[in-house]
């Protein structure tokens, strides 16, 4: 249920834009998350890359559960790629500060993801949603 929670809280930051858009008022809701935005990414990559190993571990059992198995494999690709764009300054700041080709090549794959940050934010919202749906019933 923590693992729907935070990737809708994710995905609010990641499609700010779209949702501010659209919803004015959705704008104090959204600006009581943005200062912990960093922090937020970065709980929310770690968590996806622990969730996908959690997957690959119990793949047996989640076959059964095919519903499941897809809810949950979507969840993790938008932790891991939601996380990384709004966690990128910090964990660039503690993992690839002295490498600067690493740093390089991070950034530009931020570049690339960036361009499709507020599609990943609603895809993450839906998802989490999904899997909170999911957990409930």
């Amino acid at each position: 249920m923590i693992d729907g929670l935070l990737t809708i809280a994710g995905g609010l930051l990641a499609a700010s834009a779209l949702i501010i858009a659209r919803k004015p008022n959705a704008a104090a809701l959204i600006d009581k998350l943005t200062p912990a935005q960093g922090w937020i990414g970065v709980v929310m990559f770690f968590w996806g890359v622990w969730n996908a190993i959690s997957i690959i571990r119990h793949l047996g059992a989640l076959m059964h559960a095919p519903l499941f198995l897809v809810v949950g494999t979507g969840l993790v690709a938008m932790q891991l790629v939601v996380g990384f764009l709004l966690g990128f300054g910090l964990i660039t700041k503690w993992t690839l500060s002295g490498n600067p080709m690493a740093m390089a090549r991070g950034q530009a794959i931020r570049q690339k993801l960036a361009a499709y940050q507020g599609v990943f934010g609603l895809i993450a919202i839906a998802t989490g949603s999904l899997f909170v749906v999911l957990n409930v019933v």
